[in-house]
């Protein structure tokens, strides 16, 4: 059974990964040319995706390149007084398996367990999807496949074709967020300087064994602001209008924005569909349910969706009309919790009053000031709170291997 997927970045390896473990024919196309590597922010995989990962083999090239940040200094704008924050106790707090990884590293390690396994055709995309699994390409000649999955992430094209424009599923949180790659003497190896006012926020991180840093904005609008995807000019001008005169400090790293290599800006949204699937198709990750980048624990919950939707192909030996609703009914619950989550994560990451600072503030220097086991005690007391990504349960699938069925003809 022949079974394409859309996007190359962190879902699409994974999900072509557990397919071909489970015996189907993968092919996943990328429109990059190559792997990308857009000096993607630091993520953050919690005890599920940890777990899957462990399964996949690739948990020591994961933890060869955690970034290591141990602590983040939490400053006021204009003032000397600063928050020093204990990192490794704040992720003790959420998670008792956790890493925090460049989401370029990630990707890159994915791709390289299923690349001796997997078809991948980089430099291309699709531009339609038949009824009868012909699918067409920008520049390769049609295909047939049994089915399609849409791995491309938040403005992806295969929900697109299938579904219909992006606005009829997306919901602006009220917030952006901004990444740019930045000299690693920018920052200080191994910590994260943050900059909080009302309604905004500005940072640079890197760790120890990072090859570069990261300068990080996040801020608070009333409504979307105007602009196109693949205007970076405009990005830009939007954050110097925002964060210009917020301190000398910040201004000085505004100034890296002129030489960036890479550079990142979008809404932070999240997708609210009723179904993901649709005939042959189905979507996974923040192509079909994005809680909210950089709020919502995305990327543990694509690894967990990814691994969920191939073990229920494999358990419905490949009658995608079983398997699609079954893997719609295991995610359910576990992206509603991610989207209730994602909006008081924006809350509390971009308060929007003098006090929500302060409280922002206040809470890191209390969970730095706790002993690790009492902070971890508190925390485990609420699972939908800051324990929710770590407290997700996700059924065992390894042991399904009943005959997959309905495959293409191979020449077609």
């Amino acid at each position: 059974m022949r079974i394409l997927i859309s996007g190359a970045s962190v879902a699409g390896p994974v999900l072509a990964y557990w397919l071909h473990r489970h015996g189907f024919e993968v092919t996943v196309v990328e429109r990059a040319p190559t792997l990308r590597k857009t000096g993607g922010h630091a993520v953050d995989l919690f005890r599920p995706a940890m777990d899957i990962s462990e399964k996949m083999g690739v948990l020591p090239a994961i933890e060869a390149h955690v970034t290591g940040m141990d602590r983040i200094i939490l400053r006021r704008p204009g003032t000397r007084r600063a928050v020093v924050a204990d990192l490794t106790k704040v992720f003790t707090a959420t998670s008792d398996r956790h890493v925090e990884i460049m989401r370029d590293d990630l990707s890159e390690i994915y791709y390289d367990v299923t690349r001796e396994d997997v078809e991948y055709v980089f430099g291309d995309s699709i531009t339609g999807i038949g009824d009868d699994g012909t699918v067409t390409f920008e520049r390769g000649e049609p295909r047939r496949f049994d089915l399609v999955v849409g791995a491309d992430g938040l403005h992806s094209n295969v929900r697109r074709l299938v579904f219909g424009d992006e606005s009829a599923y997306s919901a602006f949180v009220g917030a952006y967020l901004a990444v740019a790659s930045v000299p690693k003497e920018v920052g200080v190896p191994g910590e994260a300087v943050m900059y909080n006012d009302p309604g905004r926020g500005v940072g640079v991180y890197g760790g120890p064994a990072t090859q570069d840093g990261r300068l990080v904005f996040l801020f608070r609008t009333d409504r979307p602001l105007d602009y196109h995807h693949r205007d970076t000019e405009r990005q830009k001008a939007l954050l110097r209008k925002t964060f210009a005169g917020m301190d000398p400090q910040v201004d000085k790293w505004l100034t890296e924005l002129d030489r960036t290599p890479a550079f990142y800006f979008d809404s932070v949204t999240q997708l609210r569909m009723d179904t993901w699937s649709r005939g042959r198709v189905t979507l996974v990750g923040d192509a079909g349910y994005c809680p909210g980048p950089a709020v919502g624990g995305s990327t543990s919950l694509a690894v967990i969706g990814a691994y969920v939707l191939a073990g229920e192909l494999a358990a419905a030996g490949g009658d995608h009309e079983r398997a699609f609703p079954a893997y719609e009914r295991e995610m359910a619950q576990l992206v509603r919790d991610s989207r209730a989550f994602a909006l008081g994560a924006a809350k509390m990451l971009i308060p929007r009053t003098r006090f929500g600072v302060w409280a922002l503030m206040t809470a890191a220097r209390t969970i730095s000031a706790l002993p690790a086991g009492l902070s971890r005690a508190l925390a485990k007391l609420n699972d939908k709170g800051m324990r929710l990504h770590d407290s997700m349960v996700v059924k065992d699938y390894e042991d399904y291997t009943e005959p997959v069925r309905g495959t293409t003809s191979p020449d077609s």
